[in-house]
Formats: structure tokens, C-alpha cells, sequence
């Protein structure tokens, strides 16, 4: 006979009550808890990619080495103009970017300082990678220059994207060559004109009468014959700042000792603004919101650098303007800020001051004269923001960022429009920003002395460093939201990817 077999045969009937041993009830629990353990660890466990990549390689280009030293060279000179001409380094670092896309060369690192730039061109595992570096030799506004790179990137960028022939790298160099050596759009003394025009905005925003105009354009000529002298003589930077800061300063002692003696000059009844003139006219040429643009960015080490800049020349100002003060003080002679003086007047004067600190701020920096007509219009809009901030009984710094915002939108939307400079435009429409006011009003107090002053001067130059975060601030958010708004190309949106996952350090 055969043995039954011990499983129990599968039927539809119940053959009655099964017992269920130790081992078995342990791996029911054991099974259980794993799957309980899967289902929590489905419910904290991470389940996208890092949004920061680390260590990840971007690919390697198939181009040849010619090519790519080409390339390399192209956007070395491309970003030393760039820079060079008064741009952030995160816009020269995304035109760059961009530039080396449209010539199929799409795994390269950038790394900008204050005094270089580097490319790096990784061409895979077979193939030796490629990195050169080049020096900036110094920087000065050049608006015309900078909107003529900008094209050529421009014009790239929309030849590889639309399929068009690209024009060959040994052209692109030719016209960069030739937008480089192309004189000036303005002769000298157009640029001095300028500045006196600036200096009369100034003035005219704080309600001064026709007398004070003519003082403030004749200072702000002297102060920028006196820095192409100063600059001609390759004297220190910090020394030449000391020197065109005294200069307004003397002027307004002058009027000062006018008055002591009884002699009074027609039309001219606060000399201080005279001196405030001169300092927002230095101020405007330090790149006060580029460095804090850099920082908002992220580029720290190029913001750090620049910062230093501003730092130093801010202290030649204030050297310069209390030295005067000093002597003014010896003799006993008062040059303090009037407490009436403050951003006012009529509207209509108000606005026309913006109108020429503008134009006298496009007019110094080579700005061409389309960009100059948008830039007037841009400031007399975002002059005319800030005055209504004021009127809501917004503090002078909100209303400063206040006032930016839709500047730095409109900067991006004309540039994206009609290919204008954005920094160009984003910069003149809020110079007529600029804490002049504050800063003098911290130096005269540092003057005196005494702790019961002290408390006022560090407010004073507290509300001037504000006043200059919430100028960059203000540009900042206003371009990005116009950035959201009307989008990029596709190459500067991969520049802006990488840029912003730190592909690009800076």
C-alpha cells in the first residue's frame, strides 16, 4: 500500500481548522514588518533627484581642438569686454554661455573673479581638456561697446536657433575687434556736459533755485576735468577720488564764507547741495549696484571684491569732503546740511531733475541715444514711483526699492524688445536714487566729534548702505519677474540653470 500523501488537497471544502506553528507565525510577522517598513519608508524617502547636482558631468563636446580653442578665445574676449565695459558677472557669465552654445561647444565652465575670467572646455575621456584664463586690465562704463558685444551674442544665439548660416568665429572677432577700437559716440567735452547736467538734476530735486544750478554745473565740470587729469597722471584711484570729492566741497565753502561775510549770492541759499551734487555724481560712476548685484547672485568673490572697491572709494569721498570741512571748522566757518533740506520742490522740477541726472549719467557713460531716450523715460517713471512711496508714508528706503522694481522690469523688458543694454537703462533710471543726502550728512556729523553725534552719523551712513541694497534689490526682483514674464531663449535659459546649480562659481 501506498503512504497518503501528507499535503492536503486543494478543494472548494473546508477540511477544518488549520493549526499554525511558531516558525510560521514568525515569518508571517517578519513578512509584515517589511512591508511596513516599505510603506514608511515610501512616505519620508526622497523620490526626484537633488535640486543641487553635485559631481555630475555635463558631457563631453565632439569638436575638435582648433575649434574649441576658437571658441574659447572668442568668449574670453567677449567677457574681458563685457566686464571691462561695466556688466555684472552674472550676465557676462550667461552671455558667455550662451555665445559658446550657438558654436556647439555645451559643457563649459566659467569662473569669473574681479580680475579674470577662465573657460574650461571638458572634450571627454579621450580627449585633454582645455582651460585659459585671461586678465581684466581695468573697468570704465562704456555702454556703446557693451551694446555692440551684446549684439553679437545676440546674433549668434538667434542664427543657431533659427537654423540661419552662423557667422564664422573669425568674423565674430573681426566685428568684436571693430565694435572695440570704434571711437566714442560722444567727443570729450560732451561727456562733461554731462556730468553738469547731472549735478544740476541733483540740485533741482531738492527744490534749488536757478542760482544753485549754475554752482552745481560749473562744480561737477571742474570735478571731471580735475579726474582726467588725475587719471592721466595714473595718481592711485583712492587719491583722485580725495581730490574731485574736496572739489564741490570748496565751492560750498566758498558760498559759506560769502555768507558769514555779508555777501550774499543771488539765487543761492544752501551751499550743501552743491556738495551732495558732487557726491552722487561720484557715487553714480563706483558701481554701487553692480557690486550688491553680484551678491544677490551669488558671484561672492566678485562681490566681495567690488564691494572693496566701492568701500575704498566711498572713504576717498568722505576723506576728501571732510578734509574741507575740517579747515571750513579751523576758521569757524559752518557748512552744515540745512535740517530743511530735503527731496522736494514742485513735481514738475522734481521730474525734470530725473530727467537730466539720466541724461547726464547716459551722457558719461557713452550711452547711445536710443537707450538714452528709453533711459530718461524709465527715470522720470521710476522717480515718479518713488515720490508716490513717499506719499503713502513709506520710509525712503522702502520707497527706494519700491521705485527700482519696475525699473529693473522695464531695464529687461526694452532690452528683450529692442536689444538695448539692460544695465544701462536699469542703472540710469535710478541714479537720481542715490543716498547723496545721507552720506554727507554722516561725514559732517563724524566731523564734530562727539558722542552725542556719533549715534547720528552711523544712522546716516546705515540709511545710505540701505538705500544701495534696496536699489540692487529692487533691479534684481524687478528683472526677474520680467524674466518670468517674457521668458528667455533656450540658451540663456540653460545658462541660467547652470549658472544658478553651480556649475559656474564666481
Amino acid at each position: 500500500m501506498s503512504e497518503p500523501d501528507p499535503t492536503p488537497a486543494v478543494t472548494g471544502e473546508v477540511t477544518g481548522p488549520q493549526r499554525v506553528t511558531a516558525p510560521d507565525l514568525r515569518e508571517t510577522r517578519r513578512v509584515g514588518g517589511r512591508v511596513w517598513r516599505l510603506r514608511a519608508a515610501r512616505v519620508v524617502r526622497g523620490v526626484s533627484p537633488p535640486t543641487m547636482a553635485l559631481g555630475l558631468r555635463l558631457g563631453a563636446d565632439d569638436v575638435s581642438q582648433r575649434h574649441a580653442r576658437s571658441v574659447i578665445d572668442l568668449a574670453l574676449r567677449v567677457g574681458e569686454a563685457m566686464l571691462s565695459t561695466g556688466a555684472s558677472a552674472a550676465d557676462c557669465v550667461t552671455n558667455l554661455l550662451r555665445l559658446m552654445h550657438a558654436y556647439g561647444v555645451r559643457s563649459a565652465h566659467v569662473d569669473v573673479t574681479f580680475t579674470s575670467i577662465t573657460v574650461s572646455i571638458h572634450r571627454g575621456l579621450d580627449e585633454d581638456p582645455l582651460s585659459v584664463m585671461r586678465v581684466i586690465p581695468g573697468r570704465a562704463p562704456d555702454y556703446t561697446r557693451l551694446e555692440g558685444v551684446q549684439r553679437i551674442v545676440d546674433e549668434a544665439v538667434h542664427a543657431a536657433e533659427s537654423g540661419t548660416d552662423l557667422r564664422d568665429i573669425e568674423d565674430a572677432r573681426r566685428e568684436l575687434d571693430a565694435v572695440l577700437r570704434a571711437p566714442h559716440p560722444y567727443r570729450r567735452w560732451v561727456v562733461t556736459l554731462g556730468a553738469a547736467l547731472l549735478a544740476v538734476g541733483v540740485v533741482m530735486l531738492f527744490g534749488a533755485k536757478p542760482g544753485m544750478w549754475l554752482v552745481a554745473a560749473v562744480s561737477a565740470a571742474v570735478v571731471d576735468r580735475v579726474q582726467r587729469v588725475m587719471y592721466g597722471i595714473r595718481l592711485a584711484a583712492f587719491f583722485a577720488q580725495v581730490v574731485s570729492a574736496a572739489v564741490p566741497t570748496l565751492f560750498a565753502l566758498a558760498l559759506y564764507a560769502a555768507a558769514a561775510n555779508g555777501i550774499s549770492v543771488p539765487g543761492v541759499d544752501r551751499p550743501s547741495l552743491v556738495v551732495i551734487s558732487g557726491i552722487v555724481m561720484l557715487l553714480a560712476g563706483l558701481g554701487v549696484m553692480g557690486a550688491a548685484q553680484d551678491a544677490l547672485d551669488g558671484y561672492y568673490v566678485t562681490a566681495g571684491a567690488r564691494g572693496m572697491e566701492v568701500i575704498m572709494m566711498t572713504i576717498g569721498i568722505a576723506v576728501g569732503v571732510a578734509l574741507v570741512i575740517g579747515f571750513a571748522h579751523r576758521f569757524g566757518i559752518p557748512m552744515e546740511a540745512s535740517p530743511i533740506v530735503a527731496v522736494g520742490g514742485t513735481p514738475l522740477q522734481s521730474a525734470a531733475g530725473a530727467v537730466l541726472i539720466a541724461l547726464g549719467f547716459c551722457l558719461g557713460t557713452y550711452t547711445g541715444r536710443r537707450t538714452t531716450l528709453v533711459a530718461v523715460l524709465v527715470a522720470v517713471f521710476g522717480w515718479l514711483v518713488f515720490e508716490l512711496g513717499l506719499a503713502l508714508g513709506l520710509g525712503a528706503v522702502s520707497s527706494t526699492a519700491l521705485a527700482s522694481a519696475p525699473v529693473g522690469a522695464l531695464a529687461y523688458a526694452v532690452h528683450r524688445r529692442l536689444r538695448l543694454p539692460e544695465l544701462a537703462v536699469g542703472t540710469a533710471g535710478v541714479v537720481a536714487l542715490l543716498p547723496g543726502l545721507a552720506v554727507y550728512r554722516a561725514i559732517y556729523l563724524m566731523q564734530e566729534g562727539t558722542p552725542a553725534v556719533v549715534g547720528g552719523a552711523v544712522t546716516h551712513f546705515v540709511t545710505a548702505v540701505s538705500t544701495g541694497v534696496a536699489l540692487a534689490a529692487g533691479l534684481s526682483i524687478g528683472g526677474y519677474l520680467a524674466r518670468r514674464r517674457l521668458g528667455l531663449d533656450r540658451a540663456a535659459q540653460l545658462a541660467r540653470r547652470r549658472s544658478e546649480s553651480r556649475y559656474v562659481s564666481g
